[in-house]
């Protein structure tokens, strides 16, 4: 945590945890985000234990796209570890509704296309 360094008696801010996630196919991308979330969002592996409304930084690489996508989200879902069906540990980043979060979204649901109507599993629902 840090200070405000021109207020010493300012309250301490946390800093958002940084985490970054690389997908490398269409499968994990279809497993991992998270359509029904408002801006989108993102399901992310992690051991790290977070609270509802964490604030998250994800730098996000999706398969041959060369850009990373910053995003500044916050944590809406968790799956703890030893989840039923064997579900991966880990935590459901939902996208700002800014210009971050849509791009993202706009990204994953054109790689995505008629994916996103399918009914395989996922890691969320």
């Amino acid at each position: 945590m840090t200070g405000n360094p021109t207020d010493p008696n300012a309250p301490l801010i946390p800093r958002p945890s940084v985490l970054s996630l690389a997908i490398k196919e269409k499968a994990a991308l279809y497993a991992a985000y998270m359509p029904f979330l408002k801006n989108g969002g993102m399901f992310v592996p992690t051991a790290k234990p977070y609270k509802l409304g964490d604030e998250i930084y994800l730098i996000l690489a999706l398969m041959e796209d060369p850009n990373k996508y910053p995003i500044a989200g916050k944590v809406a879902w968790i799956t703890p570890a030893g989840a039923n069906n064997n579900k991966a540990q880990g935590i459901g980043v939902h996208f700002p509704d800014d210009e971050s979060g849509q791009r993202a979204k706009l990204r994953i649901e054109e790689i995505l296309g008629a994916a996103l109507r399918s009914s395989r599993a996922t890691h969320t629902l």
